[in-house]
């Protein structure tokens, strides 16, 4: 029965729960820092573009660049950007900005690739370690010569832990992973709605 298994003991005596026991700090590290940086790069397109908008048409472009400057959101990021580079041809603010964006979309991806990488991966370490488990419960029987399944039963559940150890790190990380990626989308699109109805607030041509 699971209440039999101690799984204390099975941690101390697995490399493989080891690794995934250190896979799944990685992970929840990872998440946090990723959840809090979405939380100040968040924004909305309309909030920063109308209050840019009223500065601009009140001639202070210097505090509308300050007003971007101090919100840590990605939108704003780049609408300061188009800001810095307003006297410039439309051509040349389009590119500007779209190499802002790419590097906001490069920051906002930042990690990500490792709590994917630990979502695929997790399952396949508990994997090993569960085959492990069960050679080494086999060998065991034969060490026995004798005995029956009851030999090799208890080595065998505590085995199928590993298992049950990869599926508990990947579940959470590609929950977190495909979470945060809609969100690179999400502001992603505000990004390019920014840079277009900004364009056409400065009137470049």
């Amino acid at each position: 029965m699971m209440g039999n298994i101690n799984f204390l003991g099975i941690l101390k005596d697995s490399a493989t729960l080891a690794v995934l026991a250190f896979c799944s700090l990685i992970s929840i590290t990872y998440a946090i820092e990723r959840w809090l940086y979405f939380r100040r790069a968040k924004g909305s397109s309309d909030e920063v573009l109308g209050h840019v908008h009223k500065l601009l048409e009140a001639g202070k472009a210097d505090q509308a660049q300050a007003y971007c400057q101090k919100r840590g959101s990605a939108v704003a990021q780049v609408v300061q950007y188009g800001l810095l580079h307003a006297g410039r041809s439309r051509r040349d603010i389009e590119e500007l900005l779209g190499t802002k964006r790419l590097e906001e979309k490069m920051k906002l991806e930042k990690n990500l690739a490792v709590l994917g990488t630990l979502g695929n991966i997790a399952p396949f370490i508990g994997l090993f370690g569960t085959v492990v488990g069960i050679i080494k419960a086999f060998q065991d029987l034969a060490a026995a010569g004798g005995g029956g399944p009851s030999v090799v039963a208890k080595g065998i559940a505590e085995a199928l832990v590993a298992t049950a150890g990869g599926l508990l790190v990947a579940i959470p990380a590609v929950i977190f992973y495909n979470v945060f990626m809609r969100k690179v989308k999400a502001l992603g699109v505000e990004m390019e709605v920014a840079s277009t109805r900004l364009l056409v607030m400065l009137g470049a041509k």
